[in-house]
């Protein structure tokens, strides 16, 4: 059963011997050796893609087993995840001591920097996307156990339309949206493999939490830094960043500014005690404000004073870093 389109233009294509497919897979994804049939009998086909800036890869093959050795893996030096679809055929993935079994249409995560074994059916198609595992793991919150399979039905079918429907056909239309659709797959990604029991989803939320506040305190500096670029560097969409403080009781450009402030007041206290003579609106700027009137304001809004009046010890609110502790 092929999808059309796609497939069928895959499954057209020239069939490759033993050594031209592994030497093909190894330029595309690296060292893998099928096993379980005489390599004179073996045939298959192996092809790259690029979907929105992502490598996408189509294999198919005879073989009853594939296989990559830690020899394999050390060779490759490489270190990202695969989302692995199974297009036809039946297979089992093994990875870690854990095994997933993958039907039609079933998707899972694979990590390419671990030895792995697959056992398949003949003649069947997989299709795979490569991920940055930093990328894979910020959005996650955390390594996961690999192989995992995914969860979710409409997130497999939406992130499988995108691997195999004619929108890769050629780059995506336009920076922006190469952009927008790469935040659409990590979307689809957290969906399928995020923890979905109790405990384990508030660990996940949490440590993703914690990192987007370490990088709000790595950028706020900069009066034009925002909510954007704090997804952008998560590796998460606009949309579940904003979760993320909704649940919070709080929005990512509140905590921007609360830390802007906390920065402020630090230095102004700072300036108080050692009687430096840097000015509030460089300060303010230091802060991340380039309009000092903006930055009066929030500052006599949040501490019940002006800048200006801030003296020995001076009275602070509640610390930027409370937000993160909730």
């Amino acid at each position: 059963m092929h999808s059309g389109g796609v497939s069928d233009d895959f499954f057209g294509a020239p069939s490759l011997d033993y050594d031209a497919w592994r030497d093909a897979v190894r330029t595309i994804c690296g060292r893998y050796s099928p096993g379980g049939i005489d390599p004179e009998a073996f045939s298959g086909r192996a092809r790259a893609r690029n979907i929105c800036g992502f490598k996408a890869v189509d294999v198919s093959f005879n073989a009853r087993t594939l296989e990559r050795t830690h020899r394999d893996v050390r060779a490759d030096a490489i270190d990202h995840y695969y989302v692995l679809f199974q297009m036809t055929g039946r297979s089992m993935v093994v990875q870690n001591d854990r095994t997933t079994e993958l039907d039609v249409g079933d998707v899972a995560l694979v990590d390419a920097a671990l030895p792995t074994t697959y056992l398949a059916e003949a003649g069947g198609h997989w299709a795979s996307l490569q991920l940055s595992r930093r990328s894979v793991t910020s959005h996650l919150g955390s390594e996961p156990q690999c192989p995992c399979e995914g969860r979710g039905t409409t997130a497999a079918r939406l992130l499988r339309q995108l691997l195999h429907e004619d929108v890769e056909n050629g780059a995506c239309p336009s920076t922006a949206a190469d952009a927008y659709m790469r935040l659409a797959i990590y979307d689809l990604i957290g969906a399928l493999f995020a923890p979905s029991e109790g405990e384990d989803v508030l660990r996940h939320t949490d440590k993703l939490f914690a990192r987007i506040c370490a990088i709000v305190r790595g950028g706020f500096a900069d009066p034009a830094f925002g909510p954007g670029d704090v997804a952008d560097q998560a590796g998460i969409s606009l949309r579940y960043l904003q979760k993320l403080f909704t649940q919070r009781h709080s929005t990512c450009t509140q905590f921007i500014n609360a830390v802007r402030l906390d920065h402020a007041l630090a230095l102004l206290k700072r300036r108080s005690a050692l009687r430096t003579s840097q000015s509030i609106s460089d300060i303010a700027y230091a802060s991340g404000y380039s309009d000092y009137t903006n930055f009066h304001r929030r500052f006599r809004c949040r501490f019940g004073q002006t800048p200006g009046s801030i003296g020995g010890e001076g009275r602070g609110g509640s610390d930027g870093m409370e937000l993160a502790a909730r």
